[in-house]
C-alpha cells in the first residue's frame, strides 16, 4: 500500500482532491443536462464538454496563483461567450498545387513559417515551442516559463491519474 496515495486521497486541500471534487461535480452536471448521446455529433459535443470540464476543474483546483490557470479560465470563458453570440465564420478556399485547401491566406503563411522555424532549431525556438504549449506562456520570461511549465505538467499528470481512476472504477 502506497502511503502517499492514501495521504493525498484523505487530504481535502490536496490538488488531486480539489480537482476530483470539481470534476465529478461537473460530470454529474453534464449527465443531467444531456442524455446519453446516440449520434456521432452528440458524442463529439459530449466529449468536448468533458474535456472542458476537466480543464476548468484543474484550473479552479490550482486557483489564481498560477498564470496558466488564469489564462486557461479566461480562454474558456471567451470561447463560451463567442460560441453563444457569434455566427460560424466562412471559410475561403485556396488552391495550392492544384488542390483546394480550407485554409485562409494568413493561416497558409503561418504554416509555411512554422516549417521554416522547425528547420532552425535553436534554444529560442525550443522556448517559443514551450510558450505555445503553456497557457499564457507567450508573455513570460524564460525563468517563469520553466516554472509554470513544470507546474502545468504536474497538474496535467494529476488530471490524467484522476481520470484514469474514474475510468477504471466505471469499467470494472
Amino acid at each position: 500500500m502506497n502511503p502517499h496515495r492514501n495521504s493525498s486521497s484523505l487530504n481535502p486541500s490536496s490538488l488531486k482532491s480539489r480537482f476530483t471534487e470539481n470534476f465529478l461535480r461537473s460530470l454529474v452536471k453534464i449527465n443531467k443536462q444531456t442524455p446519453y448521446p446516440c449520434r456521432l455529433r452528440e458524442m463529439f459535443q459530449r466529449c468536448h464538454k468533458v474535456k472542458t470540464a476537466a480543464d476548468v476543474s484543474l484550473a479552479c483546483a490550482v486557483g489564481s496563483r498560477r498564470i496558466w490557470s488564469r489564462v486557461m479560465l479566461s480562454k474558456i470563458r471567451k470561447r463560451a461567450l463567442r460560441r453563444g453570440t457569434q455566427k460560424p465564420s466562412s471559410v475561403r478556399r485556396i488552391i495550392v498545387k492544384n488542390q483546394p485547401m480550407k485554409m485562409g491566406y494568413n493561416r497558409l503563411k503561418e504554416k509555411n513559417k512554422k516549417r521554416d522555424d522547425e528547420e532552425a532549431d535553436t534554444e529560442t525556438d525550443q522556448a517559443s515551442k514551450l510558450r505555445k504549449l503553456v497557457p499564457g506562456g507567450e508573455a513570460m520570461d524564460l525563468c517563469n516559463l520553466l516554472d509554470e511549465a513544470a507546474h502545468y505538467i504536474k497538474c496535467l499528470n494529476t488530471q490524467v491519474q484522476v481520470m484514469r481512476c474514474i475510468a477504471d472504477f466505471y469499467s470494472t
